[in-house]
C-alpha cells in the first residue's frame, strides 16, 4: 500500500468508503478489505454504520496501530459538549479507544456544495440539523481540540469545505487541520482547493471518486485503460491518487471490486493521459449527484 505524506503523518493513499453500507454487508465487505490489504476506513456517525465497521475490526487479525480509521460528526454533534459526547459514543460502537481522524462533516452554516450545479427547483435538503448553523465552528473545532488532547482522536478534519471555508477553519482551529473530505472525480473540478492543499499541507481526502457510478462507461477512460488492462474505475482511481497530496476512499461491496479498487499501484498514467482524464463536466457531476441522492 502505498501512502500519502502530509504534516509528517502518513496516510494510505486508498481507503474504503461505507456510505450506505449496513449490517452484515458492510460487516462482510469490510472484513474483505482488511484481508485484501485495506488499511484506511472512512465512516460517519450519520452512516449508522460505526457499529458494523467496528465488529469487522474486531473480528480481523490486524493490529489497531496498522489501521487509520476515520469518522465524522453528524449534524446534531457540533456544539462543544454534543461533539464530546457524540464522540465518545462513536469510539463505544467501534469499539475503539481512539480514531485516526475525525472530521466536521458539514460546514455548520451551509450546504454550499450544491450551489453551483443545482437549480433553485432542484435543491436538496441539507444533512444538517436545524440548530447547526447556530453553533459557530470555532466552538465545534474546540471540542475536536480537546479530543485530541485527550488521546481519543489523533487528527482533525473537515469535509465538503471549499478553499475559503477551510481557511477560515484553519485560522480559527486550536489544533491542526490534517484534511478536507471533499467529492472528487475526473467530472468535478477541485483545482482551487488542491491548490490551496498542495501550499498548507493538507491532505485531500477524495470521495465518490468515480461519479458514483459515472466512469464505468466513459470511453475515453476505457481507452486509456486498455494500454494497462486495467478498467475505467481503475483509471479514475489511478488519476487521483498520481495527484500530490491526494488520497481517495472509493466504496465497494465485492470482493473482486475491493481488489481491483486496491490494484492500481502498478502502472503510472503520462502526464497526458492525466489531462485527458480530467473533464469537468456540470452536467455529469449532476448526474452523479442524483445517482448518489445527493453526496456525501
Amino acid at each position: 500500500m502505498e501512502h500519502v505524506t502530509v504534516q509528517d503523518v502518513d496516510v494510505p493513499a486508498v481507503g474504503m468508503g461505507t456510505w450506505r453500507l449496513e449490517g452484515r454487508e458492510c460487516r462482510r465487505a469490510v472484513a474483505d478489505a482488511l484481508d485484501l490489504g485495506y488499511r484506511h476506513l472512512d465512516t460517519a456517525q450519520a452512516y449508522d454504520n460505526e457499529a458494523d465497521v467496528g465488529a469487522a475490526i474486531a473480528d480481523a487479525e490486524v493490529p489497531r496501530e496498522e489501521l487509520f480509521v476515520a469518522t465524522k460528526l453528524d449534524g446534531d454533534h457540533r456544539a462543544y459538549e454534543d461533539v464530546i459526547a457524540g464522540v465518545e459514543a462513536s469510539l463505544d460502537r467501534l469499539g475503539l479507544d481512539w480514531v485516526d481522524l475525525l472530521y466536521v462533516h458539514w460546514p455548520n452554516d451551509s450546504l454550499p456544495v450544491l450551489d453551483e450545479f443545482l437549480p433553485d427547483w432542484l435543491a436538496l435538503p441539507g444533512p444538517l440539523a436545524p440548530d447547526a448553523a447556530a453553533v459557530p465552528i470555532g466552538e465545534t473545532l474546540d471540542a475536536m481540540a480537546t479530543l485530541r488532547r485527550e488521546g481519543l482522536i489523533d487528527h482533525l478534519g473537515v469535509s465538503n469545505f471549499g478553499p475559503e471555508r477551510l481557511a477560515a477553519a484553519r485560522e480559527r482551529s486550536g489544533a491542526p487541520i490534517l484534511a478536507d473530505q471533499v467529492q472528487y472525480h475526473p467530472y468535478w473540478d477541485q483545482s482551487d482547493l488542491l491548490d490551496y492543499c498542495l501550499r498548507e499541507d493538507v491532505l485531500l481526502t477524495a470521495y465518490s471518486p468515480l461519479g458514483q457510478g459515472g466512469v464505468l462507461d466513459d470511453e475515453r477512460l476505457r481507452r486509456i485503460g486498455e494500454r494497462y488492462d486495467k478498467s475505467p474505475a481503475q483509471v479514475a482511481i489511478r488519476w487521483l491518487v498520481q495527484q500530490a497530496g491526494v488520497c481517495t476512499i472509493p466504496k465497494a461491496t465485492s470482493r473482486d471490486h475491493l481488489a481491483a479498487n486496491l490494484d492500481v499501484f502498478d502502472f503510472e498514467l503520462t502526464d497526458a493521459e492525466l489531462l485527458a482524464v480530467h473533464q469537468p463536466s456540470k452536467l455529469r457531476t449532476v448526474g452523479s449527484i442524483l445517482r448518489g441522492q445527493g453526496p456525501f
